[in-house]
């Protein structure tokens, strides 16, 4: 992201999950304040020509309704293990806090200063309120460790807590990755965390590498590009050496199954765009 503005990625993606309301039924995600927090003429440029029927649009589409669908089923799942804390890390345009359906759940939304600035300009022009559930922590994650970062805003780190934290590893150093993973698999039993990741290339078919270019080429035009690869199997083990005693990897095949199936307007994940972590303390 270029320094002192907003992520033009993080208004993509919300543009893409906005799209998903409008255009697939069922819906994966249900989401009503998807179309309001991407402004009125984003919101109207969508109603009026959607553009939106491609064939990567549609399956990236997809990938950004199931990745959030993911996050907050397991987030789900966690509060009935009595987790009373989420944190959504890089949280650009995600609309979670403001139809937060867990009662006594806080959340706090963690992002680049500048990023959280201008949603905070959206909201107003939305008129979308904002919940005294809700605390904006602003970090750098280049520059500030997540600790740091929650220390002054009253999360307790003594007690569990989910996090989510979507589209954004694949633009951090590994340093800056790996230590809020590290972080957070320090945190008290109960806790976890859902996370996308960039798979290495290599591991790609000829295929899912020309999907990868593509979106990296994509990004790399907003000022955002991708330095950060994964390979899947390495980074569970990688994850376990933490402390996270669970970890669960999902790709295009798996994320069909579970969202996808028997759908009749062929809405899906194409392999290679898109790949999600989740782990638990």
């Amino acid at each position: 992201m270029q320094e002192g503005k907003f992520s033009r990625t993080a208004h993509r993606v919300a543009i893409r999950r906005a799209a998903h309301q409008l255009l697939d039924q069922p819906r994966v995600l249900d989401d009503p304040l998807a179309l309001r927090i991407i402004g009125s003429e984003a919101e109207d440029a969508l109603r009026s020509n959607p553009k939106e029927d491609h064939a990567f649009s549609r399956a990236f589409r997809a990938f950004m309704a199931a990745r959030s669908r993911y996050a907050e089923d397991e987030l789900a799942r966690a509060v009935t293990h009595g987790v009373t804390q989420y944190v959504v890390l890089g949280a650009g345009l995600d609309t979670f806090a403001y139809r937060n359906p867990h009662p006594g759940l806080r959340v706090f939304e963690v992002d680049h200063p500048a990023t959280q600035a201008w949603k905070r300009e959206q909201l107003q022009a939305a008129d979308i309120a904002i919940p005294p559930s809700l605390t904006f922590v602003p970090i750098d994650f280049e520059q500030q460790t997540l600790a740091d970062g929650l220390e002054h805003s009253g999360f307790n780190a003594k007690a569990a807590a989910f996090f989510s934290w979507l589209g954004v590893t694949p633009y951090l150093t590994r340093e800056a990755c790996m230590t809020t993973l590290s972080s957070i698999a320090k945190m008290p039993e109960s806790s976890g965390v859902v996370f996308d990741f960039a798979v290495d290339p290599a591991l790609l078919n000829p295929g899912q590498r020309i999907a990868l270019e593509a979106l990296s080429a994509r990004v790399a035009r907003y000022g955002e590009p991708f330095q950060l690869f994964f390979d899947p199997g390495k980074l569970q083990d990688e994850l376990k050496g933490m402390g996270f005693h669970r970890t669960e990897f999902l790709q295009g095949k798996e994320l069909n199954a579970r969202y996808f199936k028997d759908r009749k307007d062929g809405l899906l994940v194409r392999g290679g765009l898109g790949h999600l972590m989740g782990a638990s303390v």
